[in-house]
């Protein structure tokens, strides 16, 4: 496994290995040890999400509080997002400032987000299917996010040439300064 590291160091894009031949490929999508050497941390994930979304739908950017604060590991194998994560840590220097890549079936990047961060995602293909680890239980009390829209963010949607499909409660979520 390769693990790049982002403009927001804590935040790692890491590509593994794949073993491709005319049956097509393989590769190791998670090893507790090998992710632990790799990030250099020793964070334990309890439960795995899927979900499945069609072109133009964003979701996010979500968080939970501590002390059920999540840390995700995301990986697409259908189709394509463009995936953000937002610091949201208020004695972070790079509090409020975000990392968007492109996470595809093609390219099987995984997406390492740790607690502190909001994450959210636009799809960008027709349709896909989204995996992610989370290192907390999900737990609706502590959940919380902020608006995929804040000017103060400028976040770089991609255009996807469509109104973005958003859940109602993605739709109210407050800027970045509601932040506690």
């Amino acid at each position: 496994m390769k693990v790049l590291r982002t403009t927001i160091p804590e935040v790692l894009l890491i590509e593994p290995e794949v073993h491709r031949d005319s049956r097509g490929f393989l590769y190791e999508s998670f090893n507790q040890q090998a992710f632990n050497d790799a990030t250099g941390t020793d964070h334990r994930f309890v439960q795995d999400n899927h979900t499945r979304s069609r072109r133009g739908v964003l979701r996010g950017l979500h968080y939970q509080v501590a002390p059920h604060a999540q840390g995700k590991l995301v990986r697409v194998v259908r189709g394509a997002v463009w995936d953000v994560a937002v610091d949201i840590r208020p004695d972070s220097p790079t509090f409020g400032r975000w990392v968007g890549v492109e996470l595809s079936e093609q390219n099987h990047r995984q997406l390492w987000i740790p607690p502190g961060f909001a994450h959210g995602y636009a799809v960008v293909s027709g349709q896909v299917d989204l995996l992610y680890k989370t290192t907390s239980y999900y737990y609706p009390p502590a959940e919380r996010g902020i608006a995929w829209n804040d000017p103060r963010l400028a976040i770089a949607w991609p255009d996807v040439q469509t109104d973005w499909l958003l859940s109602d409660k993605d739709r109210q979520w407050p800027g970045l300064d509601a932040v506690a």
